[in-house]
């Protein structure tokens, strides 16, 4: 798989760091210095990192394919000088700005290709962007004058859900300056995914269980992260809910007790759908299992089951999956 599982089930426990004065100068700076920009200087916390921007950043890398698009979404390619490490790729809408943005790696860049890139933010989707032994944790970026930004998706104690995508949403955006582009693309996402539940809200809600990967234990989705809730809004039950975690192995064991009526597939990297598919229908100590019996079968590419601009999309592309006469 692409991404290390390992990885995924960490959280950012960083210790807030000095305050980051990201690029311009001091507020009270010297007589004839340029006045701040609107709204600057800005300080927020995240993931336990305390930065201060003095001005908006104007060279960022992002890093992971959720936190590029929340980038492209705001209209922010301007301010970016690279990135890197698609699940798969981006939507149609941003490909022509995202053409434009140098791709550093194709998974994460070392760290001398990241510094060579001269960057003063580095915004990763998951934990693993800053990982401390390829010399990119945060503090490590920090003492060298570049700010930085990892999804709250894996830093937040609990369920991850619409709030957190809005805090996500709407910190990017006042941390380069535009405020009322972030409130915009959180407005649109809620009322879509209001849309969904809406026209669901009286329909039984089927147990589902998330296949991301594995052979020998089971791959899925927890309780804590946006996955989980994009099921529920969806109409369905994810039967891993009580996972304390985003990401973890279960047995197959626990798949057969808990009888899903659904398998959700997530669609990413070298092993096909089909393949996936044919790993359940295959194991003869599933065949009982309500979902596989019945061969019900439902798709979300990966890149829409992360705490990112697609999250109105997975809602509505599996509301349809799960209650396609409701659609």
């Amino acid at each position: 798989m692409s991404r290390s599982r390992a990885a995924l089930r960490s959280i950012a426990a960083l210790a807030a760091l000095v305050p980051l004065a990201a690029c311009g100068g001091p507020a009270d700076g010297p007589a004839g210095a340029a006045p701040p920009a609107p709204g600057f200087p800005y300080t927020v916390t995240n993931c336990g990192v305390t930065s201060t921007y003095q001005a908006p950043p104007e060279r960022a890398v992002t890093m992971n394919q959720h936190a590029t698009e929340i980038m492209l979404a705001l209209g922010l390619q301007d301010r970016m000088v690279g990135t890197a490490y698609l699940d798969d790729s981006v939507l149609p809408a941003y490909r022509p700005a995202y053409d434009k943005i140098k791709v550093l790696a194709g998974e994460y860049p070392s760290k001398e290709v990241l510094l060579g890139a001269d960057p003063d933010f580095v915004y990763g989707g998951y934990a693993s962007a800053f990982d401390k032994g390829q010399g990119r944790d945060r503090e490590g970026l920090a003492r060298s004058g570049i700010g930085s930004r990892l999804s709250v998706e894996y830093c937040t104690r609990g369920p991850v859900g619409l709030a957190q995508l809005k805090t996500e949403i709407t910190e990017v955006a006042r941390t380069f300056g535009v405020p009322e582009r972030g409130a915009a693309l959180v407005e649109e996402e809620q009322r879509r995914v209001d849309a969904v539940t809406a026209r669901l809200k009286d329909r039984p809600k089927p147990p589902v269980f998330v296949y991301d990967s594995g052979e020998g234990s089971a791959f899925t989705s927890g309780g804590n992260g946006i996955g989980n809730e994009i099921v529920s809004l969806a109409g369905g039950t994810n039967v891993f809910a009580d996972l304390d975690d985003t990401f973890g192995d279960v047995s197959w064991e626990k798949v057969i007790e808990r009888k899903p009526e659904v398998v959700l597939i997530y669609d990413y990297g070298g092993t096909t759908v089909e393949s996936k598919k044919q790993r359940l229908l295959n194991d003869p100590a599933l065949a009982e299992v309500p979902a596989v019996k019945n061969r019900r079968f439902v798709v979300l590419p990966l890149s829409s089951a992360v705490l990112g601009v697609r999250v109105a999309d997975a809602v509505e592309s599996l509301g349809r999956q799960l209650h396609p006469d409701a659609a």
